[in-house]
């Protein structure tokens, strides 16, 4: 199997993302236009894709919302890193 297939299976869909990381997906939706997250990847239509590392990132945005930092907050934490 090539790197770029290998890759390509690692991604998820917004919906699955958000499953796993334990969000609904209109909560990523919404890190998502409030700059705290980034997709990984896109799809040939568009469709937005996330990796491990993603999943990592969300599961900590939602730790750190739900021990009273704001999103605000959270996002200047990650511009300054």
């Amino acid at each position: 199997m090539d790197e770029k297939k290998s890759n390509k299976e690692e991604l998820l869909s917004i919906s699955r993302a958000a499953k796993q990381a334990g969000i609904s997906k209109q909560t990523l939706q919404y890190y998502l236009m409030v700059g705290l997250l980034e997709a990984s990847g896109r799809t040939k239509s568009g469709a937005q894709l996330f990796d491990h590392k993603a999943i990592e990132r969300i599961q900590l945005i939602k730790k750190l919302n739900d021990s009273g930092y704001p999103l605000r907050e959270i996002r200047e934490i990650f511009l300054h890193k």
